[in-house]
């Protein structure tokens, strides 16, 4: 954080911050660390998602000739993927056979199957939470015959470690990430606009082809996306996460703090 803080910032960019825009869905858990932000500083938080998924029907999956079934195990990255991949299933009319395996990038999406099937009689694989975990877990397993299913717009971590190590896998699209509309927002006058992909950047120079940063502060989470910002020639002033803080609501706090005390 001190970095970012740092005497070679234009003082500009220090100044208060009171309007956030978070390009994410509103929280519907009413004690979301969000709320409490804006209640603690004052703060005026709107949410509003940048992106939006776009779900692929089996009928254009079939196109791309992957067969779920002459696969071993699957991989999944995120929850929009179990969905659409089981959505893909159900309307192809497959069972997942019982000895399938599960490989899933965190708890957190290891426990979301447990919608779509008994997760204690399945063989599941979990990662703490990056890819590289997930990469680590995969090491041990290169017997199996893996199939991806992703966005259009995906990290190419996995793929690439798949294809280097000459793993057997398919890649599969099962739904599309775009951007979403934004034309009723005829200008974003906001101190600070919270990113969480680069599908998020690009969203807002579809949708604000003219945009200009000037002292709109920029948060981003994770390293593709704040590479992102910097790659569309914005000042990146937040990055989270960051050492002792993985969240970014503990992140804007952090620099919130700084750039309002005695404001």
């Amino acid at each position: 954080m001190s970095e970012i803080l740092s005497a070679d910032i234009p003082k500009s960019r220090m100044s208060r911050v009171t309007s956030i825009l978070v390009s994410q869905p509103k929280p519907t858990d009413e004690k979301s660390p969000y709320f409490v932000l804006a209640q603690k500083y004052h703060l005026k938080i709107d949410f509003r998602p940048f992106i939006q998924i776009e779900e692929v029907s089996a009928k254009d999956f079939r196109k791309q000739k992957v067969e779920i079934l002459a696969h071993s195990a699957v991989i999944f990255t995120s929850r929009n993927a179990v969905d659409h991949f089981f959505k893909i299933c159900a309307e192809s009319r497959i069972e997942m056979p019982a000895d399938f395996k599960y490989f899933c990038i965190s708890e957190q999406t290891a426990n979301y199957l447990q919608k779509y099937i008994v997760v204690r009689k399945r063989k599941i694989f979990v990662g703490q939470k990056t890819s590289q975990d997930l990469i680590e877990i995969l090491k041990k397993h290169k017997e199996e015959k893996f199939i991806y299913p992703c966005s259009n717009i995906r990290k190419e971590d996995i793929p690439v470690f798949l294809e280097a190590n000459e793993y057997k896998y398919s890649e599969a699209v099962i739904y599309n990430t775009v951007a979403s509309d934004l034309s009723d927002i005829k200008e974003i006058k906001y101190d600070m606009i919270a990113f969480f992909s680069p599908s998020g950047i690009n969203s807002l120079f579809a949708n604000f082809p003219n945009f200009v940063q000037g002292n709109i502060r920029i948060a981003a989470f994770g390293p593709t996306t704040a590479q992102a910002v910097r790659d569309a020639g914005l000042i990146l002033d937040i990055e989270a996460p960051m050492p002792n803080i993985p969240s970014m609501t503990g992140a804007l706090e952090e620099y919130i703090k700084r750039v309002n005390k005695g404001k």
